[in-house]
C-alpha cells in the first residue's frame, strides 16, 4: 500500500487528493482478505526531511514525525505488517523494500495507493526491472484526475507488463 497517508487525504492537506479518499474502502477489503490469508502487507510511506530536495517540486508535505505523514486512520497498520519509509517517489529507490520482500520469498506485487501516475507507477517500474510480477486492482489506486489515472494505468499495463484488474478478481485470486 502505497502514500495512503493523511497529507495526501485529508480534506486541505498539502497535496490532496481527493480520489484517493474514494478507494480506502477498496483497499479496507483487500487489506482484510491478505491478513486472513496471511499475505504479507507492507506500507510505502513517503517519510520526507524538513528540507527535502522534493519540495523544490512539491509543496512541504509527508515530514518525517508529523501527522501528514502518517497512515490514515482508516487503514491503520495492525501487528505484524511491515512500514517503509521512502523520501522519493519509488517505495525501492534506497529503502530495504527489495530485501524485506525477497527474504519474505514474494515474487507478484500487488500495488495499491496514490499517485497513480507518479508513486505507484515509480514503484511498479522498479518492481518489473527487479523482476516482480505486478498486479493493480484498478480500484484501489487513484490520482489527481482521470487524464493522469489512465496514463499511469495504461503505462503500468503496456510498459512495465503489470496486469490491471478489478478488485473482485483480485481477492478471488487471493
Amino acid at each position: 500500500m502505497i502514500d495512503m497517508l493523511n497529507d495526501f487525504l485529508l480534506e486541505g492537506a498539502p497535496l490532496e487528493l481527493p480520489e484517493g479518499r474514494k478507494i480506502i474502502p477498496n483497499i479496507k477489503r483487500l487489506l482484510e482478505e491478505a491478513r486472513k490469508k496471511k499475505i504479507p502487507i507492507i506500507y510505502i510511506c513517503d517519510s520526507h526531511l524538513e528540507n527535502d530536495a522534493e519540495f523544490k517540486i512539491w509543496p512541504k508535505h509527508c515530514v518525517k514525525g508529523t501527522k501528514g505523514a502518517e497512515v490514515v486512520d482508516e487503514l491503520k497498520p495492525q501487528p505484524g505488517d511491515i512500514i517503509i519509509e521512502k523520501r522519493r517517489y519509488s517505495g525501492f529507490f534506497q529503502t530495504s523494500l527489495d530485501l524485506t520482500l525477497r527474504e519474505l520469498g514474494v515474487d507478484t506485487l500487488i500495488l495499491t495507493g496514490v499517485a497513480t501516475n507518479i508513486c505507484v507507477l515509480h514503484t511498479a517500474a522498479d518492481a518489473y526491472f527487479l523482476g516482480y510480477k505486478i498486479i493493480v486492482p484498478e480500484e484501489c489506486v487513484a490520482t489527481i484526475d482521470e487524464k493522469a489515472q489512465q496514463y499511469g494505468l495504461e503505462h503500468m499495463k503496456n510498459v512495465l507488463n503489470a496486469e490491471i484488474k478489478k478488485l473482485d478478481d483480485v481477492l478471488k485470486e487471493l
